[in-house]
């Protein structure tokens, strides 16, 4: 019986990995490991279906480090807190803890399965079960709060250019991508915004960093752009990711919305809009809550770290 998983997961995957182990434990009373023993006396140990998630748990273990202060979702704070409870630790056959007793340390099978039980005891506390409405109201709140901020901007000129890109990371990168240099990249864009004659025009922005499990870390963002003064916003989509695997060294990637806007048919809400045009401009709004979405919020961000952004509303200065 050999769970030891020893490929290398992301910070990513590694946190969507905790999220799994602990939804999955809510989900069942079912220990990982049936401890036993056979007509012969023999002690046997069977796998549940929560076993699999523990192939990598000396990983898991490891993403808690003191490197940067993190603020976690429930699922990790959960997770973090049960091996502290049970006082999980390394041992020369992988990670253990002592009995009740505090006499002996645990096999790994026993200790996993007190993890388990701590983990399930965690879940039922009234601030665990409290954390995923307590999500869905706070995306509802950004939602309203950029309705309001899409119409001002819109409000301000004649036409208004819309541009969206989504800000990814290569493949080859991920290995070694921690949450903090997303929003390292990410301030260096938005300070980018002072400088680069890219944003001259700009008169508002939209930013939201979020966790995919097939992406990985990456950004949402929309720029707007004074429509009396830019033009195409397919090269302006263009120009602000190149600038992102400029400002990446080379380890992200762009992909722009605005090149692709045939696919959104008659919903699309980005490119070249109307200030007097209604529909299009509560089209742009209905886009821009797609940045809100709380499917795929992150699981650790450092601490005071701002995951969804919003520039000040401003007048070209040329």
């Amino acid at each position: 019986m050999n769970l030891r998983n020893t490929s290398s997961l992301t910070q990513s995957e590694l946190a969507i990995q905790i999220e799994r182990l602990v939804n999955a434990i809510e989900r069942t009373d079912r220990p990982a490991f049936d401890i036993g023993q056979s007509s012969s006396g023999q002690e046997r140990v069977h796998n549940t279906r929560l076993a699999r998630y523990f192939g990598c748990i000396q990983q898991m273990f490891d993403l808690f480090d003191d490197r940067t202060i993190y603020t976690y979702s429930e699922h990790l704070q959960t997770f973090w807190l049960a091996c502290q409870d049970i006082g999980l630790e390394r041992g020369p056959a992988g990670l253990t803890c002592l009995n009740d007793e505090r006499t002996m340390y645990l096999d790994f099978e026993r200790a996993m399965n007190a993890l388990v039980a701590k983990i399930r005891q965690l879940t039922r506390s009234k601030w665990y079960q409290r954390k995923a409405s307590d999500r869905r109201y706070e995306a509802g709140e950004k939602q309203t709060v950029i309705t309001d901020y899409v119409n001002r901007v819109l409000e301000r000129y004649s036409r208004t250019v819309v541009v969206r890109v989504d800000l990814h990371y290569l493949t080859g990168a991920h290995a070694r991508l921690r949450i903090e240099h997303v929003f390292k990249d990410l301030d260096g864009l938005i300070r980018a915004r002072e400088r680069d004659p890219i944003f001259q025009h700009e008169t508002g922005y939209i930013c939201s960093v979020e966790q995919g499990e097939a992406r990985g870390y990456h950004v949402h963002a929309a720029f707007f752009f004074n429509g009396a003064e830019v033009r195409s916003d397919f090269y302006k989509a263009q120009q602000i990711g190149e600038l992102w695997e400029q400002l990446t060294a080379g380890r992200g990637y762009y992909y722009s919305c605005n090149a692709e806007k045939d696919q959104y048919g008659d919903e699309v809400g980005i490119g070249t809009i109307r200030r007097d045009d209604i529909q299009a401009r509560t089209k742009v709004v209905k886009a821009m809550h797609y940045l809100t979405k709380d499917t795929q919020y992150l699981h650790l961000k450092p601490a005071r770290a701002k995951a969804f952004r919003t520039g000040c509303i401003r007048r070209s200065t040329a």
